[in-house]
């Protein structure tokens, strides 16, 4: 018995040629991207840099801007990737038109234009409450430790770096006794040479010392830096002391010292990102920070810190939501991270219920370190009252899946970027991604 198939012309044309916007759905994503950038999203202060017009015509700022938010919210970074994906993908196809940029010309539009860009988490945000998607009602803030552009095996203590320079510098000038030796031999028997060759062993380690004491310059003018912070707050503490006459308890604290600690690394690849510890061990990277909206996992502010601790990040995020959109979130929760006495004043202050862990067990009010201050204690009896129906249970189901969204689903487990203001306008580029894939969803 034959078997009939549907006919298979791989060569066959057509008898009208297709549109670019015909080769995805009228609900994909990438038109809902394109209709975004062209009709929503303010790009003048992009397009006021294209002043020239000699040479030949640049790409559209608006097709480049959406080629790059696509990308991000397709789960493509690179700009290599990208330029690939405009030749053998129609959805990236359909954005540029059949006149694909090559990569570089995307790498250097980003570059450019990066801090316009990370402005636009901004916009997509106003966007978002606009269309309801952001209501304010509870905010769950949480981080999660990113890796960064580099090499944690890159980075190097200042003991470290102590220890190798003498080694560098002894080794080092020993060659070059060794080179001056055998030039005298060698002018003995063949006559003076031209004198200033060097091999290329001893340059390379020269190179080595020079970048080592550039980084133990830097941490140690970081170590000046903060004693003089440390030495100016204990005068100001001393002197007001003095004025409240209160007699000093125990011993005088010693003098700030200069000396870095030496323990304190630097990375040679990022020298700003630094070494944090996460469930899987340490890794050289930075802290992201966000807080979501629940109706909508909408991400209503971001932040990114070099430090391990996300204590400090709970204030800025609770006031860069008012910022954003005019006004402050109900409720927030956040886990034992973000727990302070200052912290939970400053939400007190601000009138704002908060749903805070004071330890880190599997129940949040469980008691797993000191007792704390007095706002401690009374969040710790607070959660304790609510039991299974205390409102600090929504914030597992708020922030931390769009956590799984942003490095799972869409694959952003490492930055592209170096440098502590680039990464912060990357992360902001990635919340905006995040933010788009939420409003094509719901509307």
């Amino acid at each position: 018995m034959s078997r009939h198939f549907r006919p298979w012309k791989i060569d066959q044309t057509q008898l009208l040629p297709a549109a670019v916007t015909d080769y995805v759905p009228a609900d994909h994503l990438a038109r809902f991207v394109v209709a975004l950038t062209d009709e929503s999203l303010d790009l003048s202060e992009i397009i006021a840099t294209y002043k020239g017009r000699l040479g030949q015509p640049p790409f559209d700022p608006r097709m480049m801007t959406a080629l790059l938010l696509y990308g991000y919210c397709s789960g493509l970074y690179s700009s290599r990737r990208i330029a690939k994906a405009c030749i053998e993908r129609v959805d990236f196809m359909m954005i540029v038109a059949h006149d694909a940029p090559d990569f570089r010309t995307i790498s250097d539009f980003r570059k450019r234009h990066l801090s316009v860009l990370a402005n636009l988490f901004l916009q997509v945000l106003m966007l978002a409450e606009k269309a309801g998607l952001a209501k304010l009602g509870h905010v769950a803030l949480d981080g999660t430790k990113i890796k960064a552009n580099a090499s944690k095996h890159k980075a190097m203590s200042y003991e470290r770096m102590k220890m190798r320079e003498a080694e560098l510098r002894a080794e080092v000038d020993r060659w070059l006794k060794a080179a001056e030796a055998a030039d005298a031999q060698e002018d003995e028997r063949h006559g003076a040479s031209r004198g200033d060759e060097m091999p290329v062993w001893v340059a390379d380690k020269q190179k080595r010392l020079a970048k080592i004491r550039e980084a133990k310059q830097a941490l140690e003018a970081e170590a000046e830096a903060v004693a003089v912070a440390k030495a100016e707050a204990e005068r100001v503490a001393e002197e007001k002391r003095k004025v409240e006459n209160r007699k000093r308890s125990g011993p005088r604290p010693r003098a700030p010292s200069n000396e870095p600690d030496p323990k304190a690394q630097r990375n040679f690849t990022d020298p700003d990102s630094r070494v944090l510890l996460t469930k899987d061990g340490f890794i050289q990277g930075y802290n992201a920070q966000a807080a979501v909206d629940q109706t909508n996992q909408i991400i209503v502010a971001h932040g990114l810190t070099q430090s391990m601790s996300d204590c400090p990040q709970l204030v800025p995020l609770v006031d860069g939501v008012r910022a954003n959109l005019g006004r402050k979130p109900k409720e927030v929760s956040a886990d034992a991270g973000y727990c302070s006495e200052g912290n939970l004043r400053a939400l007190a202050t601000r009138k704002i219920h908060a749903y805070i862990a004071t330890g880190r067990a599997k129940r949040p009010d469980q008691l797993t370190r000191k007792v704390g201050g007095e706002l401690t204690q009374k969040m710790r009896q607070k959660l304790k009252r609510a039991g299974h129906r205390s409102r600090y249970r929504l914030r597992k189901q708020i922030v931390e899946p769009v956590f799984g969204q942003i490095k799972q689903a869409r694959g952003f487990r490492q930055f592209l970027l170096r440098g502590l203001e680039a990464v912060r306008a990357e992360w902001a580029m990635i919340c905006t991604a995040h933010n788009i894939v939420k409003l094509a969803k719901a509307l």
